[in-house]
């Protein structure tokens, strides 16, 4: 099995190098000092299940990697216009691009650029980030995968995936209901990177706070009321496991979020909480608390876009 992983930070880094491990052909696409350590050194991964290095091919040319069975697109989303755009060298006949980013839009994106037949939905459920070129650290979180076909098939190409990822040794699952999932896990993303970026404490410190912790599940219901009213309703029983997975996360953990606004980075905001306030708008939902966190965010958002301008 041939795999491109475009965008090799801690999603793509993470389980692109769990796959190399199990035997697949795995290809990296990254840039920058990250790109330049990983054709020296290899990746290095630590991790809470355990430490490992993997050596994979290294390129920011999507053309030197050439047709692949899968693409795992896991770029931030505010490039996934860009990285869309270069799609074209990796994708064949029955190519399968599988977006394991935050939000709900890339879809929409990336069936434009390669056609809709070429994109399945995905969303990776980790703590991981970049420590230092060619190093990444996975923190936390089920470091597992939920994928599917956008109309719901349990297709071949989705089952060979799956049984790729099992061997691997990581959490998989194939979904009939992929967009209710991308929603499901938007209002989990929204909730622990909302307030731990906004308090800028951890998720232990959050629980623990018990104003903090009803922001947070208010945070999860918001985005679960615009996703019924965008007519992918959110099952009670999601909303419940996305209030346990922030119960069961490592006390230390934060958020991509938290970690960009810190670090001066660009910040996925506008695909977060910015979606959200929006989209809730067209439907006359009123989301306060999201409102709240967009409007205590958006400084800094914007802030961070000048500084990498």
């Amino acid at each position: 099995m041939r795999i491109a992983v475009y965008g090799a930070g801690g999603v793509g880094g993470y389980f692109g190098g769990r796959l190399a491990q199990a035997g697949a052909d795995v290809h990296f696409i990254a840039r920058g000092a990250h790109l330049q350590a990983l054709r020296e050194h290899g990746l290095r991964v630590r991790s809470v299940k355990g430490d490992f290095e993997v050596r994979v091919p290294a390129t920011d040319d999507p053309a030197d990697v050439g047709a692949c069975d899968f693409v795992l697109f896991c770029v931030k989303t505010f490039d996934t216009d860009a990285a869309a755009a270069r799609l074209g060298p990796l994708v064949g006949e029955d190519t399968a691009v599988v977006s394991l980013q935050n939000g709900v839009e890339n879809e929409e994106t990336l069936a434009r650029a390669v056609g809709t037949d070429h994109v399945m939905g995905g969303a990776a459920f980790i703590f991981a980030q970049i420590a230092e070129p060619g190093g990444i650290a996975h923190t936390g979180g089920p470091a597992s995968i939920t994928f599917g076909e956008l109309d719901g098939r349990a297709s071949q190409r989705a089952k060979r995936l799956l049984a790729r990822c099992e061997q691997a040794g990581f959490g998989a699952e194939l979904s009939a209901s992929i967009k209710t999932v991308l929603w499901a896990k938007l209002a989990f993303i929204c909730a622990q990177a909302g307030m731990t970026a906004a308090a800028r404490l951890p998720i232990g410190e959050i629980r623990t706070a018990a104003a903090a912790w009803a922001a947070f599940g208010r945070l999860v219901a918001e985005v679960c009321a615009v996703a019924a009213a965008d007519g992918n309703p959110v099952p009670q029983a999601a909303q419940e496991r996305a209030l346990a997975l922030a119960q069961a996360a490592e006390p230390g953990s934060f958020s991509s979020l938290h970690d960009d606004l810190l670090a001066g980075r660009r910040m996925e905001l506008e695909a977060l909480h910015g979606f959200v306030v929006r989209r809730a708008a067209q439907h006359r939902l009123a989301v306060p608390m999201s409102e709240a966190v967009y409007a205590i965010l958006q400084p800094w958002a914007i802030r961070n876009q000048r500084a990498s301008a």
